[in-house]
């Protein structure tokens, strides 16, 4: 038996509240939505860390044999400021706050978001939809979820009835939410003589005379509701209902809610099987966030640029220590904790470099103890990732493994058979590199390299002070030659990230 059947996927459905045994809708074949960016600004790293969840899912269950078509969209359109119905959308705010065009703001953050996918060595999508391509798709769902009495147009705007979904379906399955305690609850809003009920949620917005980014439709030039975006997407590239949809805890309610409620009214049955949801991140125990001051983007981790971090770390070492909590659970950055983290990839990393080069002599001498030993881990590699994809158990076998390694480099022979070692050698490779994404590094120095940096930002600096901007371009554009990007801040702050 392969020991992908022995131990068979289990994982945690935010739907039911319980870890279930996995079973795709067709056999060999996933389907897996996940809600990507709003690319309105630099990506941060609680964006980071619910991608590499996801990242880590659709690498095991390829692994294992499964073919996966893994689609992440691009928000690029009516995601609107407080994730409410009225204001501003946040790349329409952006563009003006910049005085470009919204799609410039799209481009360069989509850029900057695929920059950092690219350092975590985070696998890109199977399709990467965009919400601006799918307007057409929106407005004939939204025509259908009218024409079944689910939704209603008023003013220009079309609203979700969720009182009239509520009597055929339920509203707040997944987030466990209570209608009555939402009726009563629901914040007021300027639109609200416009709506039936404070909890419905807009499906297609009007778009007042100074809104950036309208569309013709049959109530009128407008944009979409954020939700139904992602309900288009996932649905037309996977079907009307599929196997897994993933985001971070913080979408659960409204938007993944809403999700479920407009698929199910508009196909007669709910859209997803397994919906799973990524924890979020914490700084020296605090939630992050800019009103704090705690929160830093992932080129001042890597550069160590920060006042809350003492020194850079390398992608991979961020990467590991992200893996080495579990995706479900709240994970806590601290200098001492990316310290160990650091010493702890090394490790890993070195006897990576190690065993890759090895082959069995053939002349080894037996040690049957050993063998059972190493058959063991390498079950328990398989065992921990079945188990909900939980990456900090298989981590703590991949030590264990590494230890071994040590142990025989150290004796300069091996003591088990060749059949045993080259399960263990591809096993141990195996889970590093194509599982877990753990790419070998070379030996560096991260702390010379951002203390060098650093140097030419201070200089720099002192050049735009003195207004001496052919020098500030020159130290700008000389870095982007050699493949470090600048960027500028607010406040004249500057960071800087290393392009793969």
């Amino acid at each position: 038996m392969k020991l992908f059947e022995k131990y068979p996927v289990q994982l945690s459905n935010s739907l039911t509240g319980v870890k279930e045994k996995f079973e795709s809708i067709t056999p060999g074949f996933v389907g897996m939505y996940v809600c990507g960016p709003t690319v309105y600004n630099y990506v941060h790293l609680g964006n980071a860390r619910t991608f590499l969840s996801f990242d880590i899912i659709s690498r095991y269950l390829r692994f294992i044999g499964y073919k996966v078509r893994y689609v992440r969209n691009i928000t690029d359109v009516g995601h609107l400021v407080g994730d409410v119905d009225e204001g501003e959308d946040k790349i329409g705010k952006k563009a003006r706050l910049e005085q470009l065009e919204p799609m410039e703001i799209v481009m360069r953050y989509t850029e900057d978001f695929h920059t950092v996918m690219r350092q975590f060595n985070i696998l890109p999508p199977s399709i990467e939809p965009s919400a601006t391509g799918h307007i057409v798709e929106q407005i004939n769902i939204t025509k259908k979820l009218i024409d079944l009495g689910i939704a209603y147009e008023v003013n220009g705007s079309v609203y979700f009835d969720v009182k009239k979904y509520n009597q055929s379906y339920h509203y707040g399955i997944l987030s466990g939410r209570n209608i009555e305690e939402l009726m009563e609850s629901g914040r007021d809003l300027d639109s609200q003589d416009e709506k039936r009920e404070k909890i419905d949620f807009a499906l297609w917005k009007k778009a007042s005379p100074e809104h950036i980014m309208r569309w013709p439709s049959p109530w009128g030039e407008g944009f979409p509701g954020w939700h139904i975006e992602c309900t288009v997407m996932s649905t037309k590239y996977l079907g009307e209902t599929f196997d897994i949809h993933g985001g971070g805890m913080d979408l659960k309610f409204p938007h993944h809610e809403c999700e479920i409620a407009q698929a199910t009214a508009a196909n007669g049955k709910p859209p997803v099987r397994y919906w799973v949801h990524s924890n979020m991140l914490t700084v020296n125990g605090q939630k992050m966030s800019k009103s704090l001051g705690n929160s830093f983007l992932p080129s001042e981790l890597f550069s160590g640029n920060h006042k809350l971090l003492e020194k850079g770390y390398s992608p991979m070492t961020v990467r590991f220590f992200m893996l080495q909590s579990h995706y479900s659970s709240t994970l806590d950055f601290s200098n001492e904790a990316l310290n160990a983290a650091e010493k702890g990839f090394k490790k890993l990393n070195n006897t990576l470099s190690i065993i890759k080069t090895w082959g069995h002599p053939k002349t080894a001498t037996i040690n049957t103890e050993v063998e059972k030993n190493l058959l063991n881990q390498i079950g328990n590699c398989f065992k921990n990732m079945s188990d909900d994809f939980n990456t900090a158990k298989t981590l703590a076998v991949l030590f264990e493994m590494a230890s071994q390694i040590n142990i025989w480099a150290a004796a300069k022979q091996l003591n088990v058979s060749e059949s045993v070692f080259e399960k263990f050698k591809f096993t141990y490779v195996a889970m590093m590199e194509e599982v877990l994404g753990l790419k070998e590094e070379a030996g560096g120095n991260n702390e010379l390299l951002a203390g060098t940096v650093n140097v030419l930002i201070n200089l720099r600096k002192k050049a735009r002070t003195d207004k001496n901007f052919a020098l500030s371009d020159k130290i700008r554009d000389d870095l982007k030659a050699i493949g470090i990007q600048l960027k500028d801040g607010k406040d004249g702050e500057m960071s800087y990230e290393i392009e793969n």
